[in-house]
């Protein structure tokens, strides 16, 4: 599929269906101080938007999710769900620096003609919530009922409401953070040493770094599941075995799904912004960063998440000014976010008709 979207054409590493687009012409100032001379938002919307233009949820995904939410969360999607497009309108926009519609690594410098690639400039996740601030005024509304994050989608959703406390009414964060934690980031540089690592990293190409960027994946799954998840999946039953683990088998696949669907310069500049998030930069602490956020909150933790662990998002409930916390269980670690779809949905619903 090929982006044509003015001077940020490129091609998408995979086909959406029912992509939308918006572009800017007007320069996009970052926060390290950079600018992107232009912007272009690849988003998808679910519903209508009523005629008081309140009925919206906006829903910020995930590192290396699409904003075709009903595709990746479709668990969350119909008839007495919380994504419910016959009563809400859904909005949820690619983020910033990502290969899905959104300008980043592998868009064309308007000015250059040819791709950003690892000059793709610095981008925080303040930026990605200012990226999203255009989108909000371009479709034209005006109050957000529910801004909804999982993992750094929670990181978007605080970021967003700091800034724009008199848009939100209600956020809903999971499995995310009031700051990326050094174990976070520990693991975020062990996926750029693998990236680095692919002779054909430094190549302003498409395909370059493809190789790394499997390994990234295999890093970044450590983090993903739990040690019992994968003991109990990836066990071998054959006790003779001296090679072809089943475990090894599991990430050399989750590394090629990857490679297939996104791009090596991309990953790499995601999880740089992944780094730069902080609640507290520049406002004195994280206490003081988090005291803004005035609106009923939601935080979900999930009990066996390695990655972000419930002590993270207890944090946040203790600071967060009107905040509810629960807890799930899951086997699966911190992607049970995408996967309990149904305690997620009740949990939500259930605190939606307390507060």
């Amino acid at each position: 599929m090929i982006l044509e979207q003015k001077g940020t054409s490129y091609e998408l590493p995979v086909s959406i269906p029912d992509l939308q687009f918006y572009h800017s012409d007007q320069p996009f100032e970052l926060e390290a101080g950079g600018c992107l001379p232009e912007l272009t938002i690849g988003y998808h919307t679910y519903g209508t938007l009523n005629e008081t233009k309140d009925n919206v949820i906006w829903v910020y995904h995930a590192l290396t999710a699409n904003s075709q939410v009903a595709d990746w969360w479709a668990g969350l999607f119909g008839s007495n769900r919380l994504f419910d497009p016959a009563k809400h309108f859904i909005v949820c926009a690619n983020i910033l620096g990502s290969c899905y519609g959104t300008t980043g690594a592998r868009s064309i410098h308007p000015h250059t003609g040819k791709a950003y690639g690892l000059d793709f400039p610095k981008v925080t996740i303040r930026d990605m919530a200012q990226a999203h601030e255009l989108l909000r005024k371009h479709l034209q509304i005006e109050k957000i009922a529910l801004a909804v994050g999982g993992s750094c989608g929670g990181h978007q959703v605080m970021e967003y409401a700091h800034h724009y406390p008199d848009r939100v009414e209600k956020m809903a964060l999971l499995v995310t953070s009031a700051r990326e934690t050094a174990w976070a980031i520990a693991i975020h540089e062990a996926g750029r040493m693998s990236l680095e690592a692919d002779q054909s990293f430094r190549e302003n190409t498409d395909e370059a770094g493809a190789e790394g960027l499997r390994g990234a994946r295999a890093v970044g799954l450590l983090g993903y599941r739990t040690i019992d998840a994968y003991i109990q999946t990836q066990t071998d039953s054959d006790t003779e075995k001296l090679e072809d683990f089943r475990a090894s088998s599991y990430v050399q696949y989750q590394g090629d799904k990857l490679k297939r669907r996104f791009y090596a310069h991309c990953y790499w500049h995601l999880l740089k912004s992944l780094d730069t998030h902080n609640m507290g930069r520049g406002r004195g602490s994280l206490e003081a960063g988090l005291a803004r956020l005035q609106m009923p909150s939601l935080v979900i933790a999930i009990d066996t998440d390695m990655l972000i662990p419930p002590i993270q998002q207890k944090f946040l409930a203790q600071h967060l000014p009107n905040a509810t916390y629960k807890e799930i269980h899951s086997d699966f670690g911190h992607d049970g976010f995408l996967i309990e779809t149904k305690q997620i949905n009740q949990t939500i619903m259930d605190w939606l008709n307390e507060v």
